[in-house]
């Protein structure tokens, strides 16, 4: 994946010039641009509305009708950005959303002629089930946990498409575990007689991995800030997340 800065630092690519795009003229860029967004977050802001109190049914089209009415070229041009975090947009144009548009978009949604995206609702629903059973968490807390599983997950599998591209995909699965210090895996010496190498060519192959999977996790949370300052910052947050 490229850097998402140019050579003059500046940001070359973020979700909010993602979501800008979307209000441009018709074309398939934008559309297919928002449509990444729209799988991106579409499970954190449905475990939100569930963990509100919805039904799975209508966090489904509240959540639904939320990116609707934001792929609107009414509501994009009106826009404007609070503050540096896409996450914290999102979370707070939902929760407007909730508050003051819910009524009037099921209205809308009758006769708005507007296709739904397409979305594994099933899948949203399961993993808002297992943070649901980890605590006692705010919606707030549930938006954010999702939030950085996906990113992760995101991470991972941009490491896993490149391991798989350099002909290292098998070898990439049996060292995923070891990815994260706090995570099990199997012996580096099982690892080594499993792919015909040595312990230490394994150590090597870990310390590589986790240096890209590193680099991959900064150029992510790069696309939903504001300015490189804030790169660290959000980091530090997602691993406080993680943690609660």
């Amino acid at each position: 994946m490229p850097s998402p800065h140019t050579a003059s630092g500046a940001f070359r690519t973020t979700h909010w010039t993602v979501v800008m795009e979307a209000a441009l003229p018709d074309g398939d860029g934008g559309q297919e641009a928002f449509a990444q967004l729209y799988l991106d977050y579409w499970p954190p802001l449905y475990a939100y509305v569930r963990r509100r109190g919805s039904s799975p049914e209508e966090a489904e089209d509240i959540t639904q009708d939320f990116f609707t009415r934001l792929l609107q070229k009414e509501a994009l041009a009106g826009l404007r950005r609070e503050g540096g975090k896409f996450r914290s947009f999102l979370l707070g144009a939902m929760a407007n959303f909730l508050a003051d548009e819910w009524d009037r978009a099921q209205a809308q949604k009758r006769g708005s002629g507007h296709k739904p995206l397409s979305v594994d609702a099933e899948d949203g629903e399961t993993r808002f089930q297992a943070l649901a059973i980890a605590g006692e968490l705010t919606p707030e807390s549930v938006f954010e946990k999702q939030w950085a599983v996906m990113l992760l997950e995101h991470v991972t599998e941009q490491l896993r498409a490149e391991e798989v591209r350099s002909g290292k995909g098998g070898l990439f699965e049996d060292l995923r575990p070891h990815l994260q210090s706090d995570r099990a895996g199997l012996p580096y010496a099982e690892i080594a007689t499993r792919h015909d190498t040595t312990e230490g060519a394994i150590k090597v192959a870990v310390h590589r991995l986790r240096h890209r999977y590193g680099q991959h996790l900064r150029e992510q949370i790069a696309r939903t800030v504001s300015s490189p300052a804030e790169v660290d910052e959000e980091l530090r947050h997602l691993i406080n997340v993680m943690r609660g």
